[in-house]
């Protein structure tokens, strides 16, 4: 690695907070009034439970002690490194195992078949970047939807809400199912199995660390993307699930209404998190929790079945829309994970053009736009 990347340390993260992102093994810190890298810059998780992550970044940044940096020597494409070192999971490699480090020693002295020709380089970062910035962009589309839901329901139900409007427990609206001890149903050999949703899942998605579990359990504990999951205990939390199908695991509850449309409750949901957050730092546990009897005590005010009706016209699309996108971001995300191996290996063989990017291998090609507008096959499905 030492003949493609310089590798350097990072420093204690500046006292004044100002703009400038500070990085530490685990994504941004916080922001700062420094900066200690600028230009184009692969970051690399040094120690601890975050050892071996990397993120790229291509402005001033801090990157702090608990990482590394990394910059191409050369004419090397950074963009590439930065996925040529996601793919080689630097984890697998990094001394000590109660407290993980990867070092500079370490790094520079690894070795792998990498593709030096800095055009390929180039072809094949602009693949995977293009998948990723269209990601990005969904991403950030959803965030802005859930802002636009949300400036709706205050303005309705905080800002002009009616006298006459019934209020009721949010218990009375929804159904909370809490889920079930998945270690009960270990997965079989023989018969279908998913992974299971914890609370950590719910946070970063499934993972190959994953639990599984059978399916062989009441289909209602089956949760499917675009379900409303509420985590009660610990890390609390309301999100409307991005993932794959997975199995309900216990201090989660998956929030259904026979009667009241998804948007409502899940945005009840949301409006008393903090409520509730404070509630469960109250109980005297070792992990907060909340109790039902909390959600007997959390009100909610309902509209006439007009009002109601008007108000899902306005607020059903946009969550409709965020759960479209979190569908079209798994098939990317799916994608360009098959395309990351193939694509570091030689599997798949990249050209690069003028106005495209084709990838080509002994069965098929495909073609990508460089803003990851399109991506065609000839392969059937």
């Amino acid at each position: 690695m030492e003949e493609v990347l310089s590798f350097g340390n990072g420093n204690v993260k500046p006292k004044i907070e100002g703009t400038i992102p500070i990085y530490g093994g685990n994504g941004i810190l916080g922001f700062g009034n420094e900066f200690n890298y600028n230009g184009e810059t692969i970051i690399i998780g040094r120690v601890g439970a975050y050892c071996g992550s990397v993120y790229f970044e291509n402005k001033p940044i801090w990157i702090s002690d608990n990482a590394l940096s990394a910059k191409p020597k050369g004419e090397n494409n950074a963009k590439f490194f930065y996925y040529f070192l996601k793919h080689i999971n630097l984890n697998q490699w990094a001394g000590g195992s109660s407290h993980p480090l990867v070092t500079q020693s370490l790094l520079n002295s690894l070795e792998f078949s990498i593709c030096i020709n800095t055009k390929t380089q180039t072809a094949i970062a602009a693949i995977l970047s293009s998948l990723d910035d269209k990601i990005d962009l969904l991403h950030r589309q959803n965030a802005t939807l859930e802002k636009m839901a949300e400036t709706l329901f205050r303005q309705w139900f905080i800002e002009e809400a009616k006298e006459e409007w019934e209020s009721r427990p949010l218990s009375s609206i929804a159904n909370f199912l809490n889920g079930l001890a998945c270690q009960k149903f270990p997965p079989k050999n023989d018969i279908e199995k998913l992974p299971v949703l914890k609370i950590k899942e719910l946070n970063s998605g499934i993972s190959e660390n994953s639990d599984w579990a059978t399916t062989e359990v009441n289909p209602e504990y089956i949760v499917k993307n675009g379900d409303v999951i509420f985590a009660w205990s610990a890390s609390l939390m309301v999100k409307i699930w991005d993932g794959q199908d997975c199995i309900l695991n216990q201090h989660l509850f998956k929030v259904t209404s026979e009667y009241y449309p998804k948007w409502f409750y899940y945005l009840w949901c949301k409006y008393h998190l903090d409520e509730f957050i404070v509630k469960a730092a109250s109980h005297a546990t070792t992990m907060g929790h909340i109790k039902r009897s909390d959600l007997d005590e959390a009100m909610v005010l309902i509209p006439s079945d007009k009002e109601l009706e008007e108000m899902t016209l306005a607020v059903e699309p946009l969550i409709s829309k965020i759960i479209s996108n979190n569908k079209q971001i798994k098939l990317l995300v799916n994608l360009r994970d098959i395309l990351l191996p193939k694509l570091m290996s030689g599997e798949i063989r990249v050209e690069s053009h003028r106005d495209e990017t084709s990838v080509e291998t002994n069965n098929d090609t495909a073609t990508l736009s460089p803003v990851g507008a399109a991506y065609k096959t000839n392969q059937h499905g």
